[in-house]
């Protein structure tokens, strides 16, 4: 049967819905996915040079935009609920799927007006804009946390973890927790998301700067840092004679997860998620300014559960970090203590149960 999966912006959503289209082609090798952003998401870029079927629609984002922003915003909505009608009419799908970002909205409404299954998928632990307002009119809801079950109609909303793709859980999945703090050094990934992370770059490098010669020595740094910050960090580090690997992107994270004993990091839902199923535990930094503050609401999972400790983004944040890298350093059986609780909380078949829903709602076995 035809799959469409909506919305993107970001990595976080885009490759959520990915990993639930490669769960329909697991499922049966003759479906058909079809992905729906817009021109200028992260599914624009990737999606085509993935070989995957990328179809877009006209639409913005509004909530924290000015008001010319916020009007212009609006005034596409119509246009991109004609385009997602026209779209669904013509390809005819029998199920649609919202991952979150601005596409998925028009889209997913239109589906459900033409009588599609629908569902959508939240991966923050405090819902997005979009999804609380889809979540009131779609047959299913889907969140990777419990937090975020408030934010649906009673019931509605199932826990089954993020979605993500399955040879990426199969590379995380390879080695078990009692590789983490095994050998002489230290081994920190750090990581900011895919564009980096200014003030937990510039904290890092403060961290480490004012640390013993004797500790330096026994710490190794993986450190992606985005472009704009990739001298600063490589000087930084070299400065201190801390011994590192700075990149301004890292190809494979699931070879830097498998090989750090600890990460520093933001708490975006993916980032959490891989450090769950990695088995790998963090020191969370959540960017302040996430909407709805859903960053602290993300990491707060992996602090409840022993996984993760908490770093609050502010002028203390340097000396916080290294302390708590000396303190750690020093106790590799709470490392170990801090992944294995992470393996826990993860979900690693969430792709999957996606699709089991949603074949039993379509009456397929």
């Amino acid at each position: 049967m035809k799959i469409l999966i909506a919305g993107g912006g970001t990595g976080g959503h885009f490759f959520s819905g990915v990993a639930v289209g490669e769960a329909f082609l697991t499922r049966n090798g003759d479906n058909e996915i079809i992905y729906v952003g817009t021109r200028n998401g992260i599914e624009a870029r990737v999606g085509p040079k993935e070989g995957l079927d990328v179809r877009f629609v006209t639409i913005s984002g509004i909530k924290g935009k000015g008001l010319v922003s916020r009007l212009t915003a609006v005034a596409k909505i119509p246009l991109s609920i004609l385009q997602s009608a026209v779209l669904i009419l013509k390809e005819r799908p029998k199920i649609v799927i919202g991952v979150g970002g601005y596409a998925s909205g028009p889209v997913v409404l239109a589906a459900r007006l033409l009588g599609r299954k629908t569902a959508v998928v939240e991966q923050n632990s405090v819902a997005g804009a979009t999804n609380r307002i889809l979540g009131k009119v779609v047959h299913r809801v889907f969140v990777a946390f419990s937090p975020a079950t408030k934010d649906f109609p009673p019931g509605k909303a199932e826990v089954i973890g993020n979605p993500v793709r399955e040879r990426f859980v199969q590379l995380l999945t390879l080695e078990s927790t009692q590789t983490v703090g095994v050998g002489r050094k230290l081994k920190v990934l750090v990581v900011g998301g895919s564009q980096g992370a200014h003030a937990v770059n510039v904290a890092m490098i403060e961290a480490v700067s004012g640390m013993s010669d004797e500790l330096k020595e026994r710490l190794h740094v993986t450190h992606q840092t985005g472009t704009k910050d990739e001298e600063l960090v490589k000087d930084g580090y070299e400065a201190a004679g801390v011994p590192s690997k700075v990149l301004p992107f890292i190809d494979d994270m699931a070879e830097a997860y498998r090989f750090a004993d600890l990460v520093v990091c933001r708490a975006g839902a993916m980032t959490v998620s891989e450090l769950m199923i990695s088995r790998r535990g963090s020191l969370l930094v959540p960017l302040p300014q996430a909407i709805y503050d859903h960053q602290t609401t993300n990491a707060k999972v992996l602090v409840d559960g022993g996984a993760g400790e908490l770093l609050v983004q502010n002028a203390d944040l340097a000396s916080n970090l290294r302390a708590a890298l000396e303190r750690l350093e020093g106790s590799r059986t709470t490392l170990q203590q801090m992944a294995g609780k992470a393996g826990e909380l993860g979900k690693p078949a969430a792709a999957a149960e996606v699709v089991d829903v949603m074949y039993k709602l379509v009456g397929r076995p």
